[in-house]
Parts: structure tokens; C-alpha cells; sequence
């Protein structure tokens, strides 16, 4: 005799499944994707994207070198802007849990332009963000042994040379996974990040235990700024960058909305636990690294950062373990770039938005998952690591570049969200996440946050764009230069050829959806 109870588990899941979908559907699509991940799967592929490990033993070095210890109040700094972003994509995880999350929702609150030039940005930052990340192997790997050093001496060029080839081998790596299917993907993605976050907090730890000057370190400037016309300030903006390049890539765990259970009370918990965690963590570790570093005014402290303070703190014993689950923490950081720029390809290929839309949009129906764009985006990423392998600078450039375009990504949000809100046309989704009065307040500061940072980021500074000679103007204003190329001609693409297909591919398009939505007529309706 079948007990009644038995299938309420089954029948529950199947209501909840349903009530995932409606958002979906609202979008004008149909479920394709298989709901396996759960919460741990969301939050891992949240914080994997901003990986503390990987930026911090990135980029410590370059905030040091800028803006001596005092640099450190950047990561509050920033964390705080970033909060504010956070807090208005939970808001729309919250109402509309899909796949490509930034392209779609910039779609539905500013129209079908601002969301392809959005979507755009964010694709063509994937594919650079994807190479910048795979670049750390070089940052890392040479340091526990000199075997990794497979070109030259890793000095000048064969730094850059041997970059580009353990970047290679990386990507090859993620490509391999993400077209193996999500289920794969989430099971290396949280095992990597359940290292990482034990591997962060022993760090902490340990450096607390060899703390060997008090707190006031993180008011020393080192006597950086003088001479130049803004002064200390001057230097800090710039060291600052090293904190902006972190922490990004929270609305992943919404990307992931129509391969998990539940996204639409899932997503924001993610998208908040994963920056919260972050900025705990990595600020801890970059406090008491400071503190418990041997010799604060060692050279080697702004030039090999923390892989520096670990091995002379913690000797090579202990340090070499650390530094393989940094080794570990960045796999499993480009795995989830890999992974979101997968969605969003495929956000955009349903919507007929990109080349050849009918392919990137297909469906695995052994692995689940869309294989081509996988596949196309590994070979771009590796495509960009092959362009640059002569140029020693490209640590700097590529990630600068790259994170710029996630800024103005998230502007062609957070500015319709605003729009919108301001016309009393915003609605969030009732009985989950929502900011109630908050949401205008938040939703200004996170508006002025992104144009305030996108700008400082995209300074024509030497230090960025050109920090050895020969000094070029066009180096200088790089990064303006070659987003505006992919901005303007991303754009002219669009307008004059892919505008006039766009509209969900029947294949994709949800069975009774409003005859109104696959095309998206651009007429904002939150």
C-alpha cells in the first residue's frame, strides 16, 4: 500500500518548480534548464567569482606600491559602494531569477538597446575578466616553485610569455568543465570554494598569531601624494583600484536563477552573503598581513604582495600551503567567470541578440547545458591571453579593462532601475526581498558609486596604462579607447543588423506567453 505522504516531497518540489518559472515566463521563455543547484551552489558560485584569495594575493601588492598601508581603508570603501549595487540586484534576483541576469534585467527596465549594450558590455568583460583571472596563475604558481617557470626567468617579457601559458591551460581547464554540464561545474565550484573560505580563515589566523605592530600601521601613507596636485588622495584613488578590482561578480548567483531551487528567495541571500563574506574576510587578511609582515618597507611587499608576507611570515612550509589553495582559489574564480559569461550568451542568443543565435542558444540535451558557448568563450579568452603574450603590462591593462565594462554593465541597471523608480513604475516582488523605502536612497548612491568608480578606473594614469617606458598617449587612454570601440561598434552592430532579428527564438519562447513579450517592444513594464 502506497503511503499518501510519500509523494508530498515530489509534489512540493514540482510547486515550487512552478512557481520558479513564472518569472521566467514573464520574461517570455520557457524552463530549459535543470533546477539542481541549491543554496551552498549559489553562494559558492557568488563568491568564487570575487574569490577572495585570488584578488587579494592579485593586487595587494599594486595597493601597497600606490598607497602604502593606509590603502587599506579602501576595502571598506568599496565594499560599501558595492553594497549598494548589491542591494538593488537583490531586489530584481528577487523579482526576476534568470539566466544572463544583468543583460535581461537592464532589457526589461531601460528597453531592448539599453539592455543589448548592457548585455554587450558584460559578455565582452566576461571573455577579458576570463583571461585577466587566468593571468594569476603567474602571480602564484612560479612563487611555490620555480618548475611553473616554464619560460625564461619570470622576469620582463617571459613573465608575460609564461602568463599567457599557464593562462592557456587554465581556460582549457574551465571550458573542459562548464560544457561537461552545471552539475559538474557546481561540484568543483564548491569544493574549491569550501577550500578557499577554510583555507582564508586559517590564513587570518595564522597571521594574527605573528601580529607585530599595532592597528595605527593603517594610517601610514608611506609619504605617497606629494608633489602631485591632489596629493595623498591622489594616491589613494589609485591604490583604491586594487580593492575596485576585487569585489564584483555578486549577481552570478542570480545568473544561475533557472538552474536553482528556489532563486527567487535564494539569489539575494547569495548575492548579500557572498559580498558580506568577502569584505569580512579578505579585509581581515589584508589588515593583519600589514600587521604581521616582517618588514613593512620591504621591496619585495610591493612586488610580490602577499605571497611575500605569507612565506617570510609563516615560513615555506605553511606558506606553500596557503599558496596552492590561492592556486585553487583561482580555478575555481575562473570557473565561475566561465560559467556566468556562459549565461549571459545564452540570455542573449534566445533573445536572437548575438551571431548565429539559434546555435549558442541550443541546449545540451545529454549535458544540460549550452556547450558552444562554452567552447566559443574558452578560445576568445585564450584568443586575448595569445594577442597580448609580448606585452609585460598586461597584468594591469586586462583586468582594468575588464572591470570597467562590469561597472558600466551594472550602471545599464542600476540607472533604468532608477529611472523607473523615480516614474513610480518599479514593483518588487511581493513576500521576498525588497529595500521598501530604502530602495531610492540605495538605488542614488549605487547610480553615483558606479559613475564615481568607472571613472577613477578608467583614469589615463600611468601606473595602469603604462607603467613602464616607452610612454604612448594611446596606452594612457586605453582603456577609453578600446571600450569606446567595443561600445560604438558593438553598438553599430546591433543597430544596423541584429536589431532588426531580435525577438525569443520560437524554440525558447514560453508556450502561452503574451504575444507582446518575445519581442520586448522596449516599453519598461517592472
Amino acid at each position: 500500500m502506497t503511503d499518501p505522504a510519500a509523494s508530498r516531497p515530489d509534489t512540493a518540489a514540482e510547486h515550487e518548480h512552478e512557481h520558479d518559472d513564472e518569472a521566467i515566463a514573464e520574461l517570455g521563455y520557457k524552463p530549459e534548464l535543470k533546477r539542481t543547484l541549491g543554496n551552498f551552489h549559489t553562494f559558492a558560485a557568488g563568491i568564487s567569482y570575487i574569490s577572495i584569495l585570488t584578488g587579494t594575493f592579485q593586487l595587494f601588492y599594486f595597493g601597497v606600491a600606490h598607497g602604502g598601508p593606509a590603502y587599506w581603508w579602501s576595502w571598506p570603501m568599496v565594499f560599501l559602494g558595492q553594497l549598494m549595487v548589491a542591494l538593488c540586484f537583490c531586489e530584481l534576483a528577487a523579482r526576476y531569477p534568470v539566466a544572463g541576469s544583468i543583460y535581461n534585467w537592464a532589457k526589461k527596465l531601460g528597453g531592448p538597446h539599453i539592455g543589448w549594450l548592457g548585455g554587450w558590455m558584460m559578455l565582452t568583460a566576461s571573455m577579458v575578466s576570463l583571461s585577466a583571472v587566468a593571468l594569476a596563475y603567474q602571480v602564484t604558481l612560479p612563487q611555490i616553485s620555480s618548475w611553473f617557470q616554464f619560460i625564461g626567468d619570470g622576469t620582463g617579457k617571459s613573465a608575460a610569455e609564461n602568463a599567457v601559458l599557464l593562462g592557456t591551460v587554465l581556460i582549457a581547464f574551465t571550458t573542459l568543465v562548464n560544457a561537461f554540464g552545471v552539475k559538474l561545474m557546481a561540484r568543483i565550484n564548491s569544493a574549491g570554494v569550501a577550500i578557499e573560505l577554510i583555507a582564508a580563515i586559517v590564513l587570518v589566523l595564522l597571521l594574527a598569531a605573528h601580529i607585530t605592530r599595532g592597528p595605527s600601521t593603517v594610517t601610514d601613507t608611506f609619504g605617497l601624494g606629494k608633489g602631485q596636485s591632489l596629493g595623498y588622495f591622489g594616491a589613494f584613488l589609485t591604490a583604491s583600484l586594487a580593492s575596485a578590482y576585487v569585489m564584483y561578480g555578486f549577481d552570478t548567483a542570480s545568473s544561475l536563477g533557472e538552474e536553482s531551487k528556489d532563486p527567487g528567495r535564494n539569489a539575494p541571500r547569495a548575492i548579500l552573503r557572498a559580498l558580506v563574506a568577502s569584505f569580512l574576510i579578505g579585509g581581515l587578511i589584508l589588515l593583519f598581513a600589514l600587521l604581521a609582515v616582517p618588514d613593512l618597507h620591504a621591496k619585495q611587499l610591493s612586488v610580490d604582495g602577499l605571497q611575500y608576507v605569507v612565506l617570510s611570515t609563516l615560513g615555506s612550509t605553511v606558506g606553500q600551503i596557503v599558496l596552492w589553495c590561492v592556486v585553487i582559489a583561482i580555478t575555481v574564480c575562473d570557473l565561475a567567470v566561465h560559467t556566468a559569461g556562459i549565461r549571459l550568451a545564452f540570455a542573449m542568443a534566445r533573445d536572437n541578440n548575438l551571431p548565429a543565435a539559434s546555435l549558442l542558444a541550443k541546449v545540451s540535451p545529454r549535458f544540460q547545458t549550452p556547450v558552444l558557448p562554452a567552447v566559443i568563450i574558452g578560445l576568445v579568452g585564450i584568443g586575448i591571453l595569445l594577442i597580448n603574450v609580448n606585452q609585460p603590462q598586461i597584468f594591469s591593462v586586462i583586468t582594468s579593462i575588464a572591470i570597467i565594462m562590469i561597472y558600466l554593465a551594472y550602471l545599464a541597471v542600476t540607472l533604468p532601475m532608477l529611472v523607473q523608480r523615480l516614474r513610480g513604475n518599479w514593483t518588487p516582488a511581493k513576500g521576498k526581498f525588497t529595500l521598501g523605502k530604502f530602495g531610492l536612497p540605495v538605488n542614488i548612491l549605487a547610480v553615483l558609486w558606479g559613475l564615481a568608480m568607472s571613472l577613477n578606473l578608467a583614469w589615463p594614469r600611468a601606473a595602469v596604462y603604462n607603467a613602464t617606458g616607452p610612454q604612448h598617449w594611446y596606452l594612457r587612454w586605453g582603456a577609453f579607447l578600446f571600450i569606446g570601440v567595443v561600445a560604438i561598434g558593438g553598438f553599430a552592430y546591433y543597430w544596423f543588423v541584429q536589431r532588426k532579428k531580435t525577438g525569443v527564438l520560437a524554440m525558447h519562447a514560453a508556450v502561452a506567453s503574451d504575444p507582446g513579450t518575445p519581442g520586448d517592444s522596449g516599453a519598461p513594464t517592472p
